[in-house]
């Protein structure tokens, strides 16, 4: 409100009948009527500006509070590492006790407040964050979304039969159609010849002797030929593609979606390959990595929407994946704590997962450089990552497909410190006597470059 006080002081003087200004600004009358209109209709503005900003600081907003502040530890229908938060005020005591646990759970557990203590000891007594600076209006918000969250409807059974439903197809119409057109042009073509013959006879004129197909020369020859280039094709390609393995597609230990984590859920890629703008190595995530998400999300919810199947079509029960992943990270989902042995030691193991994209020993190859400094797209060599349920190698990661990416692809060459010391490309980016810089203008063809 304060920062509109100033225009109530000035525009009434101004506004009214527009006589006051034209005391000091000589205005021509025929220009008054619409400079009065103009000061009118700002003044109007700027009133109904004032009331938009009242009305939107008014009402906070429970679902933005609960996401920014609540959402890393609680759900609104089940409990997670804090309980579940729908109808909270009708089991908890009145707002003010609600106030004073938001602000300061500690505070009111060191008390020895009983309803704090009891909800401090049943989930682990896992200290709540503190939220001292929400307002009591903003807490009364959180509770009124959380409170109006329903269960999603359960899934539609299969109507009766099961399975999906199958199309009509005329297609084995069309091939029967095929083939019976196919048997009458042999026939036609062996009448065809008889007929000549016969006709042959009766004109007196000899019959020449057929020769069998499979004995023609020219069938022959052309048939030497057609094995010898594909022999060679063949023998050739295989060497060429010795120990490349594009489209490998192995099973791994669990079945990860990207599709679901980096497609439908947008996680970034850099959450969990931190590696890949840092360090030459992307980084395969450990467990805890996977916890930070999946200590609250222990089912997989999504089967109607996305069904999880592997390559052959098997469908997944992504809600038993999550348990593969417990049993790895040493996650007990009922206590909502972790397995330890009398030392206090985490029982957990490494997941053994399947390295997918494998390039010889003797390359060199750094995520960082391309991600971080030519700010290539994980796209660009992993493939359409984000509609994968099972990862596969997408690209040849030949000698040859990087060269030629390196032949075609413009590095982010303006702003970029790394760049600075090619002052003739800037010079001519500048002059406009050129568009793009190339990694292989600046040396991304030489051999030592990937080569040790």
């Amino acid at each position: 409100m304060c920062k509109f006080s100033g225009l109530f002081v000035v525009l009434p003087p101004l506004l009214y009948k527009g006589k006051l200004i034209f005391k000091f600004i000589p205005v021509p009358e025929s220009l008054k009527p619409l400079l009065r209109i103009c000061y009118r209709s700002t003044f109007a503005f700027f009133i109904v500006l004032l009331l938009s900003n009242v009305s939107a600081t008014a009402a906070p907003d429970g679902k933005a509070l609960f996401t920014s502040n609540c959402a890393s530890c609680h759900n609104p229908l089940k409990d997670a590492t804090g309980p579940a938060l729908k109808d909270i005020d009708k089991t908890l005591p009145p707002k003010p006790w609600i106030y004073n646990w938001v602000h300061n759970s500690s505070a009111l557990i060191a008390t020895g407040d009983k309803n704090a203590v009891d909800i401090f000891n049943k989930f682990n007594k896992t200290p709540m964050t503190a939220f001292p600076q929400l307002k009591e209006d903003e807490i009364d918000a959180i509770i009124g979304y959380v409170n109006s969250v329903t269960p999603p409807p359960p899934p539609q059974q299969a109507a009766t039969g099961g399975g999906e439903p199958t199309s009509d197809s005329n297609g084995w119409i069309y091939s029967i159609i095929t083939l019976t057109l196919v048997v009458l042009a042999l026939i036609l073509w062996r009448a065809n010849a008889g007929l000549r013959r016969a006709a042959n006879n009766v004109d007196g004129t000899p019959n020449e002797k057929e020769i069998p197909i499979y004995r023609s020369k020219l069938v022959i020859a052309i048939t030497a030929i057609l094995i010898f280039i594909l022999a060679g094709y063949w023998l050739v390609n295989g060497a060429v593609n010795e120990g490349r393995q594009q489209n490998y597609q192995p099973l791994q230990p669990i079945f990860y979606s990207h599709k679901v984590h980096a497609g439908v859920n947008q996680i970034n890629c850099l959450y969990c390959h931190a590696g890949a703008e840092k360090s030459r190595q992307a980084m395969i995530p450990s467990t805890n990595v996977c916890m930070n998400c999946h200590k609250q999300i222990n089912s997989y919810t999504g089967a109607d929407l996305n069904p999880l199947k592997t390559a052959e079509g098997k469908e997944i029960d992504g809600t038993k994946e999550i348990q593969k992943l417990y049993a790895f990270a040493g996650w007990d989902p009922v206590k909502k704590d972790y397995k330890r042995d009398e030392k206090g030691n985490i029982l957990a193991t490494p997941i053994e997962w399947v390295k997918i994209h494998n390039l010889p020993d003797h390359v060199y190859f750094n995520h960082s450089q391309h991600v971080k400094v030519g700010q290539v797209q994980c796209q660009r060599c992993h493939g359409p990552i984000q509609e994968m349920d099972e990862v596969y190698q997408f690209a040849p990661l030949s000698m040859g497909w990087c060269i030629n990416c390196h032949r075609q692809t413009e590095v982010q060459f303006k702003n970029n410190n790394y760049y600075s010391i090619f002052e003739k490309y800037h010079n001519e980016l500048k002059a406009g006597t050129r568009n793009g810089v190339t990694e292989a203008e600046m040396g991304g063809t030489e051999c030592q470059k990937c080569h040790y």
